[in-house]
């Protein structure tokens, strides 16, 4: 349901997404960075907060990809790269997933 409203919220909204591109490399370096905090400090806590942020992330990621996909925004992906379409789509929602089982359920085993 996350994924299907993030699509449904890119393929309507008037801003661009696909501009702002390089607004999620500090995101992504933040949630690296909290990756190894979360190795080395071991806490049920930093888990949510970790899969809280690597959701968040990959659903811009969602975002940005359903643009390119899309083409009417500034950016775009030509019909030839549609493999790479393809790929990135299947990879942004399954690290939603991912993420969201993270931080729901922490770090139990």
């Amino acid at each position: 349901a996350v994924c299907f409203v993030i699509v449904l919220f890119s393929m309507q909204t008037k801003y661009d997404f696909t501009c702002c591109v390089w607004l999620l490399l500090p995101l992504v370096t933040c949630l690296f960075f909290s990756a190894i905090l979360a190795i080395v400090y071991r806490n049920d806590i930093m888990f949510v907060v970790w899969g809280s942020l690597g959701a968040v992330v990959f659903s811009l990621f969602l975002a940005v990809d359903v643009q390119l996909i899309i083409g009417n925004k500034q950016y775009k992906l030509s019909p030839e790269e549609y493999i790479y379409a393809a790929l990135c789509l299947y990879l942004d929602v399954v690290k939603i997933f991912l993420y969201i089982l993270m931080a729901i359920g922490g770090s139990r085993e």
